[in-house]
């Protein structure tokens, strides 16, 4: 049966490691049918964590999406992961849902990762509505909590909900669009039941709703005009009001609640069907442009399911002996059998089994509409990013990026009958997970895996063993260190050379300089420009050239680390007749990258992570000691109360461990979080040391 467009919602959690964010997917899985009990994170049975590292761990590795109904709407719903090691899953999530619940904890309020993944939201202009959890621990604070997302986030946090007390002494929930007391009764709190607002909170509540209704208000002339002649909003036009907002990113409602204490998750539900826009209206608002390969001209989509398909695959994962691709559909409609293209490999693929996910059970459907997720069983190659589209009218979707890298190791199978499967593994884990890498070490001829930390490493070794029955050995982790420049200067990259037969000669002339900030902040880490006049070189020789350039920049000066922060520019040069070659001029880009090296200034750089730590007051000296000790830069620390928050930036070399240390000096109650920064010079009285063990 077709899905009414207007009647879906694609949206997904997402928060700071342990916020709640599952203990929230668990709960709309109860109300809403799909689940007949609730799963606790704690106890390892939440539904949404079905790996067995998950379950162990008690946290959230992998982005688990599954649908449910919800007065009358279906509702596409992915939890995501609140670690920095797993942020890809978060990243590819943003970039095909149309909204997201942003879940804070009341007592920890912004942390680290909440930056990280409201900058992601941002990225992707993701409407959004926020949930304050855990509203029954001891030190929650509702209020403070809001100011934290307009002074960390630079957010606009409009509140249409407020606890009515916390703590152990939480009642319920008072809701200023409906201006009533919600209250949650029976056994699991399926019980949603409507009082009159207490006449202690009355003045409270009617101060908010008069400012939830100006915030509102001042973005439509029609219900400023009404709430100018009235003094006040119907429940109607409050209600499109704040719908409006969020659809136009101008602010972001307010929700309160418990979930672990089941409070608050249904109105959460009727928010996010009242609130968060359906697929044709993000469409409206922000449609993503699609390259015409025919046509050769950008091209909007339209979530019309008789148009030429355009669906971007955005996951891809191993479950069991089979191979998930998670597709968004934008455009047209993907059948289970279809033959599609995918344009970015310029091959055909079988679109074999259509599946609904709900956390690792699957249920055949027949079609995807233009606007819906689903899986797709069968794809051979195509890759996250990629386009799914007709042949005969292919086009390209605005694809997804990723951080790179920042920590790596040495991998060997413990035997050689390992040595295939690990091979296997490696490349079926490194075309699921966009943040892990593999390559072998050009000196030493070890495997090189690489990843985003110590536990992304240590998870996929483990996954490695339970999924696919490979044992290995592992190396210590070492940090990705960079090189870069700081000079500019022009050279001339002369390959001549004469054999017996045909000789080989290249001649380059390239201007070398350093990326500008504005320049490194795209992305980029490498550009290339070419600026020959009078066709001294052929065009035929520029991308040799520049394949020479790279490949010698990736082999490193300093300590053997890839050169990043480099703009080359082609200027001049000259040919030979009859030797010059493909081959002999990206030895002429080579040699004119090694030629450079010493007028360039080359420097070693290192990662450094933006850190939070969450410790009792008493053990606050002892950890900023410990931080100091490690190169960190203290840039804040804050009291709530009997905690303080201490934020920082400290090189990655200088954390491994830190778990353990920090619990000892802890008594184990401080915990903390790390996030990738940028990358800073290494202390020239460590360069040495580091090239050595490069």
């Amino acid at each position: 049966m077709a899905l009414n467009i207007k009647k879906m919602r694609n949206f997904g959690i997402i928060a700071h490691i342990d916020s709640g964010k599952t203990t929230v997917s668990e709960r709309i899985l109860y109300y809403t049918g799909k689940n007949h009990k609730i799963g606790e994170v704690h106890e390892g049975a939440a539904t949404m964590d079905w790996m067995k590292e998950e379950q162990e761990r008690g946290i959230t590795i992998t982005a688990a999406a599954t649908s449910v109904e919800w007065a009358g709407h279906h509702l596409n719903l992915i939890d995501t992961p609140g670690h920095v090691d797993f942020t890809a899953e978060v990243e590819r999530s943003c970039r095909v849902l149309d909204g997201a619940v942003v879940v804070f904890c009341a007592v920890g309020g912004v942390q680290a990762q909440s930056e990280t993944v409201w900058r992601q939201a941002d990225k992707y202009h993701v409407p959004r509505m926020v949930f304050i959890n855990k509203m029954d621990r001891v030190g929650a604070d509702f209020f403070a909590v809001v100011e934290q997302i307009k002074k960390r986030l630079d957010g606009t946090p409009v509140v249409i909900q407020f606890p009515k007390g916390g703590g152990d002494e939480l009642e319920g929930i008072i809701d200023l669009v409906d201006f009533k007391l919600y209250k949650f009764e029976g056994d699991k709190g399926e019980d949603l039941v409507k009082y009159d607002i207490p006449e202690e909170d009355l003045a409270k509540a009617t101060e908010l709703r008069e400012e939830l209704i100006e915030n509102v208000a001042q973005e439509d002339e029609d219900l400023m005009n009404k709430y100018l002649e009235n003094g006040d909003l119907s429940y109607e036009e409050l209600v499109h009001g704040i719908r409006m907002g969020v659809q136009h990113y101008l602010f972001q409602p307010v929700l309160a609640g418990s979930a672990l204490k089941n409070v608050g998750v249904q109105p959460l539900l009727d928010a996010i069907v009242a609130y968060l826009p359906d697929p044709e209206e993000v469409h409206n608002m922000n449609q993503f442009e699609v390259e015409d390969k025919l046509q050769e001209n950008p091209i909007p989509t339209k979530p019309d399911p008789k148009a030429p398909l355009r669906a971007l695959i955005f996951k891809v994962m191993n479950m069991g002996q089979t191979e998930l691709s998670f597709v968004r559909v934008y455009q047209g409609t993907l059948k289970s059998g279809d033959l599609v293209f995918c344009p970015n490999q310029q091959k055909k693929e079988r679109a074999s089994r259509l599946v609904k996910l709900h956390s690792a059970q699957q249920t055949n459907i027949d079609e995807a509409q233009a606007g819906d997720i689903c899986a797709i069983v069968g794809l051979k190659s195509a890759a996250t990013g990629e386009t799914l589209s007709p042949e005969d009218n292919q086009a390209i979707l605005e694809g997804i990026t990723f951080a790179e890298p920042v920590i790596q190791m040495a991998i060997e199978p413990k035997s050689n009958a390992d040595k295939e499967k690990l091979a296997k593994a490696l490349a079926k884990l490194e075309r699921e997970d966009p943040t892990f890498r593999r390559h072998i070490d050009p000196d030493t001829g070890q495997l090189i895996v690489a990843g985003m930390g110590e536990l992304h490493l240590e998870v996929l070794q483990h996954r490695m063993l339970d999924d696919f029955k490979v044992d290995a050995n592992v190396g210590t982790p070492r940090v990705s260190y960079r090189e870069s420049i700081t000079k500019a200067c022009e050279v001339r990259g002369k390959h001549v050379k004469q054999t017996g037969g045909s000789g080989q000669y290249g001649d380059a002339v390239i201007k070398f300089r350093p990326l500008t900030e504005e320049e490194m902040k795209l992305g980029d880490e490498f550009v290339w420009e070419t600026a020959i006049k009078g066709g001294s070189i052929p065009k035929e020789y520029f991308n040799s050239i520049r394949d020479g350039i790279i490949a010698e920049l990736a082999r490193g000066h300093v300590a053997g680390y890839p050169v990043i922060g480099v703009h080359a520019t082609l200027v001049d040069g000259s040919t030979h007749d009859v030797d010059s070659s493909e081959m002999a001029f990206k030895a002429a880009g080579q040699l004119a990258v090694r030629l450079a090296y010493d007028q360039m200034g080359v420097q070693l750089l290192e990662p450094w992570m933006r850190v939070e730590c969450e410790t009792p007051e008493e053990f606050t000296g002892n950890i900023i000691g410990s931080l100091n000790s490690k190169r960190a830069m203290i840039t804040e620390t804050e009291a709530r109360g009997s905690v303080t928050n201490i934020r920082g930036e400290v090189p990655l070399g200088e954390m491994f461990g830190y778990t353990t240390e920090l619990r000892s000096l802890s008594q184990g109650r401080a915990a903390f979080a790390m996030e990738p920064g940028d990358y800073k010079p290494v202390p020239n009285s460590m360069v040495a040391t580091i090239a050595r063990k490069g």
